[in-house]
């Protein structure tokens, strides 16, 4: 098979894993109304406040003032620093029930990606509650340290209490909702906000276990691209954020295209072998006229001496 027949060839092959590549129209399935949802009908009258409210790219109060787990005065901007995005956690250290399920989930979806609180992230755990203490926040984020088992976490994981007013404006920047019940307990929404490293509302985590494969690529969202590998940008490229499922789901049109390029590049490069072995054999007189017949050189003086002996024989 000649160069211009394997070309034809494999452009054919080329040109059909480009069809595959290109994205499809697909439906979007019917969804069903989730029976487990009490609705606000059926919703106590104090807890129908109660949720989140979406602030998808809204700024934070990076003014608001707290104090952390050892008791030093800080602003809530001191923990985004430009270059790794930050998770929030909402909570109150003596609730007995949500709370405590909010935190252990974030924790064990932490201890599951390989990105380090403190190295590629930052954690700010904030009370709701204007009762809780620097020593509450000091044994609680101590406690939840040592579940951690990473060292890094020291400089990554903060504990803030505050009064109620800045307390305030965090939650209801990021549209968390809450009340204070008539047992005087907070009724509360169970979500943590994942921050950009600007101290913008970048995306949200719902319910009481979070997926730790939602909050990698969370986090990689929420980084904005900043120091995150190659093949970690091809995950998030990957992966799309469903809101009406709450979670990243795979994006089968993406990973296509994304093979599809790959197939590609991988034709390229051997149309360019094809190219290149073509090239050396046409140099190598491969293709060229076969070699010509030279008669020999006749030896000169063997030829003054015949001539000669004939002349001395006529003499």
């Amino acid at each position: 098979m000649n160069f211009v027949a394997r070309l034809s060839a494999a452009l054919g092959v080329a040109a059909f894993a480009l069809s595959l590549a290109l994205p499809a129209r697909a439906t979007e399935p019917s969804r069903l109304p989730d029976p487990y949802d009490p609705g606000p009908a059926n919703m106590p009258a104090e807890l129908v406040d109660v949720g989140v409210t979406e602030h998808l790219k809204a700024a934070l109060p990076t003014d608001a003032q707290f104090q952390d787990e050892t008791g030093k005065a800080v602003r809530l901007g001191d923990y985004f620093d430009g270059k790794r995005p930050v998770v929030l956690v909402l909570a109150y250290h003596s609730c007995k029930t949500l709370c405590s399920f909010v935190q252990n989930s974030t924790l064990s979806a932490m201890k599951s990606i390989a990105w380090t609180a403190g190295v590629e992230y930052q954690v700010v755990t904030l009370s709701i509650s204007p009762h809780d203490t620097v020593s509450i926040a000091s044994d609680k984020r101590a406690a939840m340290l040592g579940a951690y088992g990473r060292p890094e976490g020291q400089a990554g994981w903060h504990f803030l209490v505050g009064n109620e007013a800045n307390i305030r404006r965090v939650a209801g920047a990021v549209g968390w909702n809450y009340v204070l019940d008539a047992q005087g307990e907070y009724a509360h929404p169970s979500a943590v906000t994942l921050l950009t490293p600007g101290g913008k509302v970048a995306r949200y985590l719902y319910g009481i276990e979070f997926e730790p494969n939602d909050l990698k690529l969370g986090l990689l969202e929420a980084s904005e691209g900043r120091s995150i590998s190659t093949v970690d940008r091809i995950i998030l490229y990957c992966y799309h954020y469903d809101p009406q499922d709450r979670k990243y789901t795979l994006v089968a049109t993406r990973v296509m295209q994304l093979g599809g390029v790959v197939t590609m590049l991988v034709f390229g490069g051997f149309l360019a072998t094809l190219w290149l072995r073509e090239r050396r054999n046409a140099k190598g007189g491969g293709d060229g006229p076969g070699p010509t017949n030279t008669p020999p050189k006749e030896n000169s003086n063997a030829k003054s001496g015949d001539l000669a002996r004939l002349e001395a024989t006529q003499v």
